[in-house]
């Protein structure tokens, strides 16, 4: 069986937060059901679209998931989602701060139809703090939560990761809430309000470079490029190569000398690189003796010369040949799946149980596609009722 098997959960989120805790949970077997505003996610209308004319990122986040069209606003829309949670276990949502309260479907008001019910709510501050209640996206959190300051190099201006990490960093970490909540379900009966904030979620991954704040006592670095967060380990950079570039670093001084034993540079031999902090307060010359070495070879030879060292090192993968890298075709997270209508690239999931197999994904649904049968099946209305709701605009 899978390891969600019967796990019914309702998401009510947009973007990438809420929509991919519920992919992942959606991948672990549960039944997960998308409800979406009358005008859709705003995803399903990005001019990013594969061939067939379908928004990628929608089909990533949102395959192997019901979908249907609800208007939270209407009172009868507002009754069909509290009559969907009687049923459900899980309910995901990441709307503006206070919407669902708004609409008469917070946590108080749904805990009363649904006692076992477990909301898992994520926003960019949290429900308590001077910033509650402001709206936030990846772009913001991250320069709220000094993502930006600490991204780039020295003499340039801050820079936004390339991928939404915050989205998803903390996408994982209502998961991870979600699960321990359904875990202490099974020992007290009783549901609960699981919260994430954005900002809580990606500040522990500052810990090298507050380490290093707190030992210099003044912020005498913040964008450290491609080197060490906390500027405690040299060598640690993107070096150029032949045909690219390739990360190196040693986090010993065992590591280091095994680099200088392959680079067989003299300048290596300086016995100010003999320790870390040596190395460390010498940066400059460390790399340049790095770069050297590594400029005349190509990616491919650095590393098996270095991995043969075990000296932590790897090329620097470009899109495409991510796409096209034998690692991630095995593991498949990112998987190509062939359906009667032809193939799609759609994501798999990060996550291997030895006893609980992966559901392989699905298409997304178009908008709404699935609403009269969820609506038949999990609240038994009949085809008139929906005609009704469908011409009250509930649905």
């Amino acid at each position: 069986m899978t390891a969600l098997e019967g796990v019914k959960v309702i998401c009510v989120g947009q973007f990438y937060f809420a929509p991919y805790c519920t992919m992942l949970m959606a991948r672990l077997g549960a039944d997960v059901i998308k409800v979406e505003a009358p005008q859709g996610d705003p995803y399903r209308r990005l001019p990013t679209v594969d061939d067939d004319g379908y928004p990628i990122q929608f089909r990533f986040l949102n395959s192997g998931k019901r979908t249907i069209r609800l208007d939270l606003t209407k009172p009868d829309g507002a009754d069909i989602l509290r009559d969907l949670v009687r049923g459900a276990d899980v309910l995901v949502q990441n709307l503006s701060p206070g919407a669902m309260e708004r609409f008469g479907l917070g946590y108080d008001q749904l805990k009363d139809v649904n006692p076992r019910l477990i909301m898992a709510t994520g926003t960019g501050f949290g429900s308590f703090g001077p910033y509650a209640g402001e709206s936030a996206m990846d772009l913001t959190i991250q320069a709220r939560s000094a993502i930006m300051s600490t991204t780039g190099f020295e003499d340039g201006a801050p820079v936004r990761t390339g991928p939404s990490m915050v989205d998803f960093m903390a996408g994982t970490h209502i998961l991870a809430g979600v699960l321990a909540a359904l875990y202490q379900r099974t020992h007290t009966g009783r549901g609960q309000h699981v919260e994430v904030a954005l900002q809580d979620a990606v500040v522990p991954s500052l810990t090298s470079n507050i380490a290093g704040l707190l030992s210099k006592k003044t912020a005498t670095f913040e964008r450290t490029g491609n080197r060490h967060g906390g500027m405690s380990v040299t060598p640690y950079n993107a070096y150029p190569a032949m045909d690219g570039w390739v990360t190196v670093l040693c986090p010993t001084d065992k590591h280091w000398d095994r680099l200088r034993g392959v680079m067989n540079e003299p300048a290596a031999d300086d016995p100010r690189f003999a320790t870390m902090p040596g190395r460390c307060e010498h940066m400059d010359e460390v790399d340049a003796v790095v770069g050297d070495w590594t400029r005349t070879r190509s990616k491919d030879e650095i590393v098996a010369e270095l991995k043969d060292l075990k000296i932590p090192c790897a090329p620097v993968v470009t899109l495409p040949e991510l796409l096209e890298d034998p690692h991630i075709r095995a593991r498949g997270v990112l998987r190509t799946v062939e359906d009667e209508q032809g193939s799609f690239m759609t994501l798999g999931s990060p996550l291997f149980l030895s006893d609980s197999p992966m559901v392989e994904p699905t298409r997304s649904g178009g908008l709404g596609e699935h609403t009269d049968q969820v609506l038949t099946e999990e609240l038994g209305l009949s085809a008139d009722d929906i005609a009704k709701l469908r011409d009250a605009g509930a649905i």
